[in-house]
């Protein structure tokens, strides 16, 4: 009998909710609020997708979201993932062949001792079953195809002593970067290559170590240069991430062509020509493609305002070899010192930047709302525009404190647009945090290069005023476009922000608690907002904006209607950065379909689940590499000034040590409870501290050192700093009674315990 496709799509839509859990038939159906036939055609649904690999039947008949059924036991195939420490990692399951059409489900856990030495991205058999905690868990049993065969490392004609694998390797060796296998990798005969020890070089391995017994063998394919010299930190960050170079050469022909038939004197039949309108970019002052302008105009009682997104899909048709190496790419990638483009240059920093004086293809959402901030009309359209002027955000926080200095310069018309919008974006995002939205990103970490390409400082960027008034602005436009689109109930990719899990925030409550803030609950955003604000400028902002991401959920494009937790947002996509990642050029297409009214494509959701996790892996990646370049490159400038003393607020705190943040130049390093002063120290999980016995050897989360740059590893990547002084030794706590000394001191403890060995003793 031929089942319903709509009930097909909402089982598989039910299943691959985030908040599904392993249920049996009869519970889908309830879900699905269908009666007795319904429950009928749901177990023939259920039965069809089962034998097409699309979902399994786990313990106790429970129904899992899965890509295959393999062997006797419950198996699928899917993309490994590693976690970050700890040991374990998950696995998300894809189609056993390759088919786009298979359906995704929720990631799958890996305990540790059960990966088989998978690594990133590797694509793996693994047997699942529930497990205790309501979900389920899988064992990986085999590697079925490695995702990565190349890989940095550096090179050493032996293998180094007291190192794993010293004893059972001989020979040149290259121990690998960014993988968890302690043992090198053997390399073979060497002889006529220019290789010195401590050289950086990129391999392919052709036999992967065993993650118990080690081994492996690799063959050199190039010297990356000197593993002392910072120049080639660049270059092994993007060889270990897979980060690609140059655009093939079909690509850029495509990209010329494109710039040959564009005529930037004529406006486009069928745009709106905005080219009068008085229209300004802000931008960091080092951009080089802008890829969002504002306009606005103040009326009787309204707002009216324009935000105008380069139209990047005009210039990459789909299908074309520029939208398959826009995907493949998936984003740009910002280094310290250069740019990975996803689009080639000739488009992203001229045909679509929205330069200043220039005629430029847009796409427009233009929105209109009362002074009380009510949209009462929205709307998106093709339209051209001629930027007036472009500035940067540290001149319009300039322009902020002192308005009247810019009259001259800037003109009248153009101070007060910046004034409006100002006065706008303002009243936007105060509205936006009273409803529950959270501010909790990380500050970023701009380096600051001489003209050879090394770093000479670090600073962390600040989210002024003006950062917040473009931000705000591309809020609302990415809200508006995701409204529109899905009133229509149309699939696009969105982007996601799912609620934390509970059990994630009962442990930020916990750790809140134990901080003695004076908040003993931590489960609504107002909630979280308030710890936010109460640490907000104090020693413990990192560590409580740190512990908050740690509790939240991972952004991701997917086609699921879920809305955006942090944001508080319904509808959201991300519209407004077409130039430098896929997911918005994708959004863009659809809608230049509907201003068409052309039939909007028949993409399946099971389509664009899978192309939103190609879009969310790489931005991962992206900015894993990102943050790896920027750490390699602040160690080799430390590395130079290994004795030199640093002021750090401690971070985190751990059994085993402790972290610190130093202030003047934004880096964490860690400092070994071992090489604390001499002592026996314990973790109080109350308050955050370590505590010794002796008199002054206490330390806690958010306590002023002053330390000195010890050991600087440029292999495992990481900062070792000795304690110099506490200067907030003896202090009281001004977090109260919570953080406040415990009432049982070490040397109290200690005597109660000599008093209990007294009392054994007398009683042998």
């Amino acid at each position: 009998m031929q089942v319903s496709q709509e009930l097909i799509d909402r089982v598989l839509r039910l299943v691959h909710a985030a908040e599904y859990r392993p249920s049996k038939p009869k519970q889908i159906a309830t879900l699905l609020e269908l009666d007795a036939d319904g429950y009928r055609e749901v177990r023939r649904v259920i039965k069809q997708l089962v034998l097409e690999g699309r979902l399994i039947y786990g313990g106790n008949h429970l129904v899992v979201a899965a890509a295959a059924v393999g062997g006797p036991t419950d198996q699928i195939r899917g993309t490994f993932r590693r976690a970050m420490g700890g040991g374990f990692g998950f696995v998300r399951p894809s189609s056993g062949g390759g088919s786009a059409d298979a359906d995704v489900p929720e990631d799958v856990f890996v305990p540790p001792g059960m990966t088989a030495g998978a690594l990133e991205g590797d694509l793996v058999a693994v047997t699942i079953e529930p497990s205790r905690r309501g979900g389920i868990e899988g064992k990986v049993v085999e590697v079925l195809q490695r995702a990565r065969r190349q890989f940095t490392g550096t090179f050493f004609s032996s293998p180094q002593p007291d190192q794993p694998g010293a004893d059972t390797i001989e020979g040149p060796v290259v121990y690998l970067d960014g993988v968890h296998y302690e043992a090198p990798v053997s390399v073979g005969d060497v002889r006529g290559l220019p290789l010195q020890d401590g050289d950086k070089i990129f391999v392919e391995i052709v036999d992967f170590p065993d993650e118990e017994t080690g081994g492996g063998e690799a063959v050199i394919l190039e010297r990356l240069g000197s593993s002392k010299n910072p120049a080639i930190d660049t270059l092994t960050i993007m060889r270990q991430y897979a980060l690609p170079d140059e655009f093939p050469e079909e690509v850029l022909d495509e990209a010329r062509d494109q710039a040959d038939a564009f005529d930037d004197d004529i406006v486009p039949a069928g745009r709106n020509d905005l080219t009068d309108m008085l229209t300004i970019t802000i931008d960091p002052f080092d951009a080089r493609d802008f890829d969002d302008a504002i306009s606005l105009q103040r009326e009787e009682g309204r707002w009216r305002l324009w935000v105008h997104i380069a139209d990047v899909s005009h210039f990459v048709p789909p299908g074309g070899k520029l939208d398959v190496e826009a995907r493949r790419r998936g984003t740009s990638v910002y280094l310290p010192d250069r740019v990975i483009p996803m689009i080639p240059e000739i488009i992203s920093n001229h045909l679509a930047s929205l330069q200043p004086e220039r005629m430029r293809l847009v796409k427009t959402v233009e929105i209109e709302m009362l002074d009380d901030l009510t949209i009462t009309h929205s709307e998106v359209h093709n339209a051209a525009i001629r930027s007036d002027k472009r500035f940067n955000y540290e001149q319009i926080d300039q322009f902020l404190a002192s308005p009247a200095a810019f009259q001259k310069e800037w003109g009248g018309p153009i101070c007060e647009l910046l004034t409006q919008m100002h006065q706008l974006a303002m009243q936007i995002r105060k509205r936006r945090f009273q409803a529950g939205s959270l501010s909790m990103d990380m500050p970023d970490i701009k380096l600051e290069l001489d003209r050879m390409g090394k770093v000479k400082g670090a600073y962390q960027t600040e989210n002024t005023e003006s950062h917040q008034i473009i931000e705000e602005f591309m809020l609302l436009g990415n809200e508006a476009v995701a409204t529109w689109l899905d009133d229509q109930e149309l699939n696009f990719l969105h982007r996601i922000h799912a609620p934390p899990e509970r059990r994630k925030l009962r442990q930020l409550t916990s750790f809140v608690k134990d901080l003695g803030l004076g908040i003993d609950n931590v489960e609504s955003r107002f909630e979280i907002q308030a710890v936010l604000d109460k640490v907000a400028g104090t020693t413990l902002e990192n560590a409580v904006n740190f512990a908050v991401l740690k509790s939240m959920s991972k952004a991701v494009y997917g086609p699921h209607r879920e809305g955006h937790y942090a944001l508080d947002k319904e509808h959201y996509c991300h519209f407004t950065s077409p130039i430098r990642r896929y997911p918005d050029l994708s959004v863009h297409r659809l809608v230049q379909r509907l201003i068409e009214k052309k039939p909007t494509p028949d993409e399946s959701f099971a389509e664009l689940v899978k192309l939103g996790h190609e879009c969310s892996d790489a931005e991962r990646n992206a900015a894993q590499a990102e943050r790896e370049l920027i750490q390699l490159k602040l160690l080799h400038f430390l590395k130079k000034k290994q004795g030199e003393t640093l002021e750090a607020v401690i971070s985190r705190v751990f059994a085993d040590g402790i972290h610190a943040r130093c202030l003047k130049l934004p880096v964490d390093g860690f400092i070994p409870v071992t090489e604390l002063p001499g002592d026996q120290y314990r973790f109080e999980r109350r308050g955050q501290v370590l505590t010794g016995f002796k008199e002054g050897n206490r330390f806690r989360l958010g306590d002023h050192l002053t330390v000195r740059i010890g050991k600087v590893d440029l292999q495992d990547r990481q900062l070792y700093l000795d304690v110099v002084k506490n200067h907030s030794a003896g202090k009281s706590d001004p977090r109260g009674p919570a953080g406040s000394k415990s009432k049982t001191s070490p040397l109290r403890h200690q005597k109660k315990s000599d008093r209990r060995d007294k009392k054994k003793r007398r009683r042998r």
